[in-house]
This record gives C-alpha cells, sequence and structure tokens, in this order.
C-alpha cells in the first residue's frame, strides 16, 4: 500500500501516523459526547482521555519491542519510531486499564459510567488504527488464492511484497465497524452499568481471536500455545471470556432486580 501519505522534501507524513491521529481524535470524541450525555464533567473527562491514549501508546508500543525484542537490540532507536508501524494493541489495552483506573480512583469519576462512554469511542479508534496497519502493511495475513487477495508491492511496507495476502487487517476493520453498531445501539438500552465496556471487550476479543487465524505465521506473536495459537490469540481468547462471564453475571443480577 502507502507507508508514507506525504513526502516534500525532508517532510514526511507516515499513513500509519495519520490513521493512528485519526483513531484518537475519533475515539475521544465519539467517547466526550457519551460523556456529556451521561453528565460526566467534561474537562475531566478530556483529561482522562489524554492520559488513557499515553497509556495506551506506552503499553501497546512496549509489548511489540518485547515480542519483535531481536530486531531492537540492533536498532534501539527504532522503540521510538511508532509512525512506521508496531503496536500491539493487547499490550495498550493493560497499561490503559491501569491508568484509567487510577484516574478515576483519583478524581473520583465513576469508573463503571467512564468506561461505558469510553467503549462507545473505542471499536471506531479501533477501525482507523487497523487501516493504518493495512496502509504501512503491518499485521499482515497470510498467504492467500482468494479474489480479494492483496499484493503489497511498495518496497516500504512491513509486509511480505509480490504475495498475495489475506487482508487481515481490513477483516478485522469491519468486523469492528459491526461491534461499534451495537454498542452504539446499546448505549441507549443497557440494563446496569459498566454492560457497554464488557460488551465491547467480549466483541472485541472474539473479533480478534477470529481474524489471528488468517494472520502470517511469519509474523511473530509471542510464544505458541496449545492449538497452534500464540500469546496474542490466547490473550484475544482470555478477554473475551473473562468479559462474557462478567457481563453474564452482572445481567443475571440486573434481570433479578
Amino acid at each position: 500500500m502507502y507507508p508514507v501519505l506525504l513526502k516534500y522534501g525532508p517532510l514526511q507524513i507516515f499513513t500509519y501516523g495519520f490513521f493512528l491521529a485519526l483513531a484518537f481524535l475519533s475515539a475521544i470524541y465519539l467517547s466526550a459526547q457519551e460523556g456529556k450525555r451521561q453528565g460526566l464533567p467534561p474537562a475531566r473527562f478530556y483529561d482522562l482521555c489524554f492520559y488513557i491514549i499515553m497509556g495506551a501508546l506506552i503499553g501497546s508500543r512496549l509489548l511489540y519491542v518485547f515480542l519483535e525484542l531481536p530486531k531492537f537490540v540492533t536498532q534501539p532507536l527504532k522503540i521510538f519510531a511508532i509512525w512506521e508501524g508496531g503496536l500491539v494493541f493487547h499490550g495498550g489495552l493493560v497499561m490503559a486499564l491501569a491508568v484509567a483506573f487510577y484516574y478515576m480512583r483519583r478524581h473520583n469519576l465513576p469508573w463503571r459510567t467512564s468506561f461505558d462512554c469510553l467503549a462507545v469511542g473505542m471499536p471506531v479508534g479501533q477501525i482507523f488504527g487497523r487501516i493504518g496497519c493495512f496502509m504501512a502493511g503491518c499485521c499482515y495475513g497470510a498467504p492467500s488464492s482468494l479474489s480479494w487477495a492483496v499484493t503489497f508491492t511498495n518496497p516500504e511496507s512491513l509486509c511480505p511484497i509480490r504475495e498475495p495476502l489475506h487482508p487481515s487487517q481490513l477483516y478485522e476493520a469491519l468486523a469492528l465497524l459491526g461491534v461499534f453498531g451495537i454498542i452504539w445501539w446499546l448505549r441507549t438500552r443497557k440494563r446496569f452499568q459498566g454492560q457497554l465496556v464488557l460488551t465491547y471487550f467480549m466483541l472485541a476479543g472474539v473479533v480478534r481471536f477470529g481474524v489471528e487465524f488468517f494472520r502470517h505465521p511469519g509474523d511473530y506473536r509471542g510464544p505458541i500455545f496449545w492449538g497452534d495459537m500464540p500469546l496474542t490469540q490466547v490473550v484475544a481468547l482470555g478477554i473475551a471470556l473473562v468479559s462474557g462471564s462478567f457481563l453474564l453475571y452482572f445481567w443475571s443480577r440486573s434481570q433479578a432486580k
């Protein structure tokens, strides 16, 4: 695809970085609109979004560096080149959750309501992030002979070139569009606080678990566990199962009440 969106002399705008910015701005906007509807203080909520983004960037990059450690040992300065691609969602999720809980506790924000507001914007942010991955060629798919397989030819792409591949990034983006539709529909129909964020984590985990089957075996995603599943796929399955269990538990409690 087009890893570099614009090049003018020494100035380069990387496509991945451009879509990453779109991801954060769209997620913040939609989440803030929901926060306003829920009566959360706007200034505090925007600050919360800012710190969550910082935590997500740091956590997702650290996990990517850990998974690709041999490459960064020889080129340590590349650790900071996030505009070239290389963020792992699960690492960002853990760090972002830790930052969010700390901030909410310190500033007395209702954590269930706040997370529900964030859940409205997160799938849209992921969609733009995956489009950025597709343009840069990271998180690439397995070889495919299907008619919609994509062949990358740009030598700056992060994936194998001149080899038809599953557009796994677009598979995930399309699935997440459906996740956003469900969350948007559910936001005015939820039965308990926290339902949106649990639904989002469950569905996003299922989506990532399924998409991992179409990923390229040469794209290292951590050690292999049972059933030839890499670490990223196992974590996605765990997120889906844990979130689904909590969702079922709190749903049954709301029904009983």
